[in-house]
């Protein structure tokens, strides 16, 4: 059940009062004046307060929808169109991106352009008027943890346009996610930014830690060169050696080529090296004294320590990785400091409660 109170807000409107006329009148709280504005229910002693004040009765300044959510317009959100996986869908696609680009300023066409838009990455949108304004997208992730092999879903890219905001749509769309896969994978967790860390909580998703491991190296002498990820041969060459996956992650990130590209495709694109000798890949970006190891890709016959050593500038002296190794002998584990937090669906698999360990990098999206 949810409430409008549109009705209300005319009413003042139509008898030259305000909202804090109304506060006044009817001895209301800043908080429930917040809580009307944001059509949130009222006790009945303060809606029946409001009516004396105005003399009118409930009907006349409050609307009550047996659905779950109301938008603006004053229609149940059940009436927007679900739509699930937008990929191929030119006009959607196009909403999507442009609801995307609005938002967070990224734009998903080249990545689809590329053929990089598998059936890995599905968006569950709501639609009004064929425009999609509002987004969560189910990212498909397979890994292996202690030689068990799991399949994670993790929820992205949610996205509201800013004048449908604060009707529920989120919730509903989190939710169909949640019904649909939670008995078809091991586990379902997502990344808040600090504005919504109150907000995942009332869907059973529980805070974790995450831990990110360094360690001390110096530099040494190889064959790793930079690969132009704008040629084919060399992201052929990245595909082969990731087909491999991380030899020295715990919890490798495997058969999402398409996530992987994502990043390498654009973002790191100018971070890809590669060894002949080895035949592996090492994505890695150097800031000062400190390599930044996102992720490895082959089977070479080294060490991890020898790999980033290799990759590394003369003047390094720490690797900071972007995976949890499975040998964490050499490695310091520090708790992450990130604007994101890690959520948990409590219900499913969580290895975050007892171990120290991160998901990679190049897995978020």
């Amino acid at each position: 059940m949810q409430v409008s109170y549109k009705k209300l807000f005319k009413l003042l409107i139509d008898r030259d009062m305000n909202k804090t006329d109304l506060r006044k009148l009817a001895s209301l709280s800043p908080t429930t004046l917040a809580k009307l504005s944001k059509n949130e229910l009222l006790s009945m002693e303060v809606l029946i307060r409001i009516c004396m004040v105005l003399n009118v009765t409930f009907d006349e300044i409050m609307e009550i929808s047996p659905h779950e959510e109301i938008n603006k317009k004053g229609n149940a959100s059940m009436d927007y169109q679900l739509v699930k996986q937008i990929r191929d869908n030119e006009k959607l696609r196009k909403s999507f991106n442009d609801l995307s680009v609005e938002v967070f300023d990224l734009s998903f066409e080249n990545w689809y352009q590329n053929g990089f838009w598998t059936d890995k990455y599905i968006p569950y949108v709501l639609v009004n008027d064929g425009v999609v304004v509002a987004n969560a997208s189910v990212n498909i992730i397979d890994t292996v943890w202690n030689g068990t092999p799991k399949r994670y879903i993790q929820i992205g890219t949610v996205m509201t346009k800013p004048e449908y905001r604060n009707n529920g749509l989120s919730s509903r769309l989190i939710r169909e996610i949640i019904s649909d896969w939670k008995d078809r994978c091991d586990s379902i967790y997502l990344f808040a930014n600090r504005t919504t860390l109150d907000f995942y909580p009332k869907f059973a998703f529980a805070k974790q830690k995450e831990y990110q491991c360094n360690m001390s190296i110096s530099a040494t002498e190889s064959d790793f060169v930079k690969l132009d990820m704008d040629k084919e041969e060399n992201r052929n060459i990245l595909k082969r050696c990731y087909q491999k996956s991380n030899p020295f992650s715990a919890l490798p990130m495997n058969d999402n080529y398409g996530l992987l590209m994502f990043y390498c495709g654009a973002f790191l694109k100018n971070c890809v090296y590669y060894s002949q000798n080895l035949d592996t890949v090492c994505v890695a970006m150097q800031n000062e004294n400190t390599l930044f190891c996102f992720d490895i890709f082959g089977l070479p016959n080294c060490t991890l320590k020898e790999i980033v050593s290799s990759v590394a500038d003369t003047d390094t002296t720490t690797v900071l990785l972007g995976f949890t190794p499975k040998d964490l002998e050499s490695c310091t584990c520090e708790e992450m400091e990130s604007e994101d937090t890690l959520f948990v669906l409590a219900e499913k698999d969580n290895i975050f409660k007892e171990n120290k360990v991160m998901f990679p990098t190049l897995s978020h999206a």
